[in-house]
């Protein structure tokens, strides 16, 4: 996908990527046995990028989903209450990308049996109520939200990821001050 900027962990391997490391470390096993290993080394960076990713926020992380399901594609949501950006790194899916985008947001592409699913991930604002949040869950749920409804109570979650990891990534557009315009 030409959308991703910046991979933090993916299932999608190629043992042809892996085969120089493998055969040297582990020159005794077939290489049925090495892409086995392959596949278990690379569950193990998952474990450390939940580490790295360890970083508490100071409100919940809305999850955006765009559903691949096998009667067709819905929208709907799930929050994280902790907070913290290593509990989006979990997954019953097949196959998952987790990535910043072109726009520094957190997203995860989930491959299934049915479908693929898409995620964004977004942290609230501090000090949105609680009816902000309802409304815009509504919207989610009924699948009429707009970016607009979304960037207005959340926030992305990419600058604190991107700071982890020394990447850099598209400012936020400023707020451009209105000026008054008088009457002549």
């Amino acid at each position: 996908m030409t959308d991703r900027q910046h991979i933090i962990w993916t299932s999608d391997v190629d043992y042809e990527d892996w085969r120089g490391e493998m055969e040297a470390e582990y020159p005794e096993l077939t290489e049925d046995e090495r892409i086995q290993r392959m596949y278990e080394i690379n569950g193990d960076y998952l474990d450390d990028e939940r580490m790295n990713l360890n970083v508490q926020l100071r409100e919940p992380i809305l999850v955006i989903a765009d559903l691949g399901l096998w009667y067709g594609r819905r929208m709907g949501y799930k929050e994280i209450p902790s907070g913290n950006i290593r509990d989006c790194l979990y997954s019953d899916c097949d196959h998952n990308t987790w990535y910043l985008d072109k726009r520094g947001d957190f997203r995860c592409d989930a491959i299934h049996h049915d479908g693929t699913n898409y995620y964004l991930y977004r942290a609230y604002k501090e000090g949105v109520s609680e009816s902000a949040k309802e409304t815009l869950r509504n919207k989610l749920y009924r699948g009429v939200a707009t970016r607009q409804d979304v960037t207005r109570i959340t926030r992305r979650i990419g600058d604190d990821i991107a700071r982890v990891y020394g990447w850099d990534i598209p400012s936020l557009p400023r707020q451009k001050e209105r000026s008054r315009e008088y009457a002549r």
